[in-house]
């Protein structure tokens, strides 16, 4: 039987694959001083069950296409957030609004303030 690994689901967007994050320490060989190792794998789902953020468990199994090596096995904890892709466009859209600077240079105020005048007469 081959290898099973735990990880978070960073991307659903192809039919049928997810994309899954896993962290591990490594050990330097000289310092011996351990330092986090971040690794992607693509996965088979073949359900399109897993959504961002979900924790799930995958297994090894033989290759699928040239990057597809695992298929998933279970998810373990649901995602805390709904994650359709409408509502995180929603959220995301928001977020990048508000954190939006208005920079106005005198041209701008310029122009604003004349239509302030034509709105006025």
């Amino acid at each position: 039987m081959g290898r099973s690994i735990i990880g978070i689901v960073v991307s659903d967007k192809v039919d049928k694959t997810i994309v899954i994050k896993a962290h591990s320490q490594k050990t330097h060989p000289i310092y011996k001083k351990q330092y986090p190792v971040t690794i992607k794998f693509m996965a088979h789902d073949p359900d399109n069950k897993a959504r961002i953020g979900d924790e799930v468990e995958i297994s090894e199994c033989r290759p699928l296409s040239a990057r597809k090596r695992f298929i998933l096995s279970k998810i373990i904890q649901p995602a805390k957030i709904s994650s359709s892709r409408e509502e995180d466009a929603k959220i995301i859209q928001k977020a990048s609004q508000k954190n939006k600077p208005t920079v106005r240079t005198k041209v701008d105020k310029e122009i604003l303030k004349d239509d302030k005048e034509k709105v006025k007469k």
